[in-house]
């Protein structure tokens, strides 16, 4: 073979051949500490990027310094050494989303944690979203039925509001929530209860409860328990809004609990404290106002350009001797549009929800109530006022008016009627029929010790006997429904 004819093959093979190149960006583990990683090296790494340590283990890109990259470790830090190389996956963080989460309970990374078998998805989508604008949004006039008497009648919460539940340890505040959640069985309504930082023997036994009264189905729980890291603790929340927006813009009515921001707020400190940013009041950083408020703006109701669905947002805020003006409830309460406050001295005199009317505040309102409750709730507020002013007043004085004597005898029947056991939520119709009845002096004659017996068995009487009255209440009110309501009232007395 000539040399010609060996150069000519050589061109035509050098032409013809292709190298792939990989490139692969990777940086050095120089410390790592308490869940936090310090990595040199990864000079192009971005803001909430996936970082990959090896083994199944990643990290998230929280601090980009001059020399260095701050990165929260998503599992089992002790599996990372110094020296480790780590590399970029050019991936902002994201989770999978799917309606087959329904019914399941997951981790903030939204891996199964229930044993029942995973979930195949096809769609992730990122953790950090900007909130829908103000075009996009509707306002709120539709209620999202909590099933609790006080609620629904003195803060009524709405499709799309932003409601804070707030409170000492061990006042009811968890119970308030998932109450809310048994009540959306039959509305159309899917629900996610993010637990941050809960115990997970708590939460299965949560999930069972909802199991039991057939509303894990329609339910979602994000699950951070509080032996997990705090980075884990920290994603939850934002992995739960996530699926919920894949639901609202599906056009579905979504309810998300977040039990509670204030674990969230202090697995957050934890990180920020790790990664040497400047502790601010409380040793909190300067940014723990937009950790919350980037994550509440997502709750909104969208109009029917944009799908029509909505997000119902009950965040909880744990307080210390209900301390309501520290600075995490704070800073929840002026993100928030309203709050339930749950107070210790009501839940130990056994008035359960334990919830402060003076304290709590819908801004939404009436606008949330259907025009029978709207009707009939409308004076509650003054009238418990006016009773806890002069309860306290007539502790001092046995000799009291007429009218002082009758203003303190309804308030008592009023808050005896307002009592409500855990895990029975009440339909709205039945509700307007007992503060109907309230508001119109047929309870007086009824003995307080016996007024929740009362109170039941004419909620039994009107589902046999009037089931079409009950339908017509919770459609509208005109003076032929009061009227019938009376007369049902008058024979359940009757026949008692």
């Amino acid at each position: 073979m000539s040399v010609d004819t060996i150069i000519s093959n050589l061109k035509e093979k050098i032409q013809k051949h292709s190298a792939d190149i990989h490139a692969t960006e990777f940086g050095i583990v120089v410390s790592v500490a308490d869940g936090i990683a310090k990595i040199s090296g990864l000079a192009s790494c971005q803001m909430s990027e996936m970082l990959d340590f090896g083994a199944e283990n990643y990290g998230l890109a929280v601090n980009l310094e001059a020399d260095y990259v701050g990165a929260m470790i998503l599992g089992d830090y002790t599996k990372v050494k110094e020296g480790d190389r780590v590399t970029r996956t050019k991936e902002i963080l994201s989770v999978p989303v799917a309606n087959d989460f329904l019914g399941r309970v997951v981790d903030p990374l939204m891996r199964i944690v229930d044993g029942q078998g995973e979930v195949i998805t096809k769609e992730r989508r990122p953790i950090e979203k900007i909130a829908p604008g103000v075009m996009a949004r509707e306002p709120v006039s539709e209620p999202m039925q909590t099933g609790i008497k006080a609620i629904d009648a003195l803060v009524p919460v709405g499709r799309g509001q932003r409601e804070l539940i707030i409170g000492d340890r061990q006042t009811g505040k968890t119970a308030v929530a998932i109450d809310t959640i048994i009540n959306q069985k039959g509305q159309n309504v899917k629900c996610v209860y993010v637990a941050i930082g809960q115990k997970k023997s708590k939460v299965m036994r949560i999930a069972q409860q909802l199991k039991e009264y057939g509303a894990l189905e329609y339910t979602t729980i994000v699950l951070a328990g509080a032996s997990d890291p705090a980075s884990m603790i920290y994603l939850a929340p934002y992995a739960g809004v996530t699926l919920a927006e894949y639901f609202m813009e599906s056009g579905d009515d979504v309810l998300i609990i977040y039990d509670d921001l204030s674990k969230h707020a202090t697995a957050y400190r934890e990180v920020s404290l790790l990664l040497r940013r400047p502790p601010g009041r409380e040793a909190y950083p300067g940014d723990v106002f937009y950790l919350h408020s980037r994550l509440l703006e997502r709750a909104c109701r969208l109009n029917k350009e944009n799908g029509g669905g909505s997000i119902t947002a009950l965040p909880i805020i744990e307080t210390q001797a209900g301390d309501i003006s520290a600075y995490i409830p704070t800073n929840v309460i002026s993100i928030t549009d309203g709050q339930i406050f749950l107070e210790s001295s009501l839940f130990n005199k056994g008035i359960r929800p334990a919830i402060n009317v003076g304290n709590s505040v819908s801004r939404v309102g009436g606008s949330a109530q259907i025009k029978s409750m709207k009707k009939n709730a409308g004076p509650l507020k003054l009238q418990l006022a006016q009773f806890r002013e002069l309860e306290s007043f007539a502790q001092f004085s046995s000799d009291l008016d007429a009218d002082t004597r009758k203003t303190i005898d309804h308030g008592r029947k009023l808050v005896e009627v307002l009592k409500q056991k855990q895990l029975q939520p009440v339909s709205v119709a039945k509700q307007v029929a007992i503060l109907y009845a309230v508001n119109n002096g047929y309870v007086m004659d009824v003995d307080n010790a016996i007024l929740a017996d009362w109170e039941h068995d004419f909620y039994t009487f009107l589902d046999s006997a009037k089931g079409d009255l009950l339908n017509r209440l919770t459609k509208g009110w005109s003076e032929q429904e009061e009227s019938d309501l009376k007369s049902a009232i008058e024979e359940f007395k009757q026949n008692r």
